[in-house]
């Protein structure tokens, strides 16, 4: 058997060999929607998808990772381990819940270390009717200059600043503002992008070539980034439904487990958020009854996080830095989306096995 520390990787290449090899030993079929971009290190981009089950189940879980591209060191360890897991496989198998592995589902920010996609964009904040009037966040509209200034690290000035505005309006509205997604600042932090990213238009595909047979469909989302250090966050993943929410409740958050928070009731550590991309799956496959969950685990306190991200997306408006300091800004950005321990990754194994597990338990109910 596999040991959890064993299934995370150092680089996208890496955790995508590992998946594939996974999926070979386990002789599955993989179907790879290939990226038009070379990776970092010009490797080749995929959105790898495995279906571990029969093609017309009735009850299908998907698991996905690499939503947000550098988050992928986590939910890619998760995935990797779970196709090693026998017990797991069987169990899934015997309650005839067909199990669809997305593998990174953004995986140029996978490579480049990056959360955005290639067009700069959260894919979290991607999924609008973009025929119609976009939202507008006015919080980030009166910080974007102060977040990405002209030189890094920021100076005094540039902190006075932010400190005053989180000093008159509060932390809850500062993370609202930064992260609520939008779409006014194509080179700003969690821009919602005006048109569908490759990744929406490629996760959409994928939902429609697997999706449409099944009457009962779950979703977990691996994330990390937010709330305390390895601690997974099940956060509510379905538009504002009171029967999803139950079920979500029912399947993931009994006997003793970790209780299912919601960006709609203000219980989660994620601010309120538009253009998620879990939405698609109603306009995908609409003949289903979908119940989902994102996995947030904590990795850094939050301001080490928005910091991390300030610094990335400076970077990435300045290619011209120094190389040292180039190095330096995306180690932080790693640090603050993937903890690089054993301790950490072995619980991170841990939560995902159970969840994992409920879901199949909720599916077949």
């Amino acid at each position: 058997m596999m040991k959890p520390i064993e299934a995370f990787s150092s680089s996208y290449a890496q955790a995508r060999a590992k998946f594939l090899a996974a999926a070979a030993e386990a002789k599955l079929a993989v179907r790879s929607h290939l990226h038009p971009l070379p990776g970092r290190d010009g490797e080749e981009l995929a959105m790898d998808v495995v279906l571990d089950g029969a093609a017309d189940a009735q009850r299908m879980l998907i698991v996905s990772s690499a939503c947000h591209g550098v988050e992928g060191y986590c939910g890619s360890g998760v995935q990797v381990y779970a196709l090693h897991d026998a017990a797991w496989r069987e169990q899934a198998r015997a309650k005839g819940v067909a199990v669809l592995y997305v593998h990174a589902l953004n995986p140029y920010g996978f490579s480049h270390v990056r959360r955005t996609t290639n067009e700069n964009a959260d894919l979290n904040r991607n999924f609008h009717d973009f025929s119609k009037p976009l939202p507008v966040n006015e919080g980030y509209r009166s910080i974007h200059s102060l977040l990405l200034p002209e030189q890094w690290p920021p100076n005094a000035e540039n902190d006075a600043a932010i400190a005053a505005y989180v000093g008159k309006h509060g932390v809850r509205a500062f993370q609202s503002a930064v992260s609520g997604g939008q779409h006014e600042f194509a080179d700003g932090l969690f821009f919602g992008g005006t048109a569908p990213t490759w990744s929406n238009q490629t996760i959409r595909q994928v939902l429609r070539e697997h999706g449409r047979s099944a009457s009962r469909i779950a979703w977990i989302d691996l994330h990390t980034g937010l709330g305390p250090s390895g601690v997974g966050e099940r956060i509510f993943a379905c538009k504002d439904d009171a029967a999803a929410l139950a079920r979500a409740r029912q399947w993931w958050g009994g006997n003793g487990a970790t209780p299912i928070t919601s960006i709609y009731d203000g219980s989660s550590t994620s601010a309120f958020l538009t253009g998620l991309m879990w939405m698609a799956f109603y306009e995908e496959c609409p003949q289903a009854e979908y119940t989902g969950i994102a996995m947030e685990y904590g990795t850094l306190p939050f301001p080490e996080v928005t910091q991390a991200l300030r610094a990335e997306h400076w970077l990435n408006k300045h290619p011209e830095a120094p190389p040292a300091q180039a190095k330096q800004i995306k180690q932080q950005m790693m640090d603050a989306f993937y903890t690089d321990t054993d301790a950490w990754k072995t619980q991170i194994v841990a939560q995902a096995r159970e969840a994992l597990f409920q879901a199949v338990e909720g599916l077949s109910s």
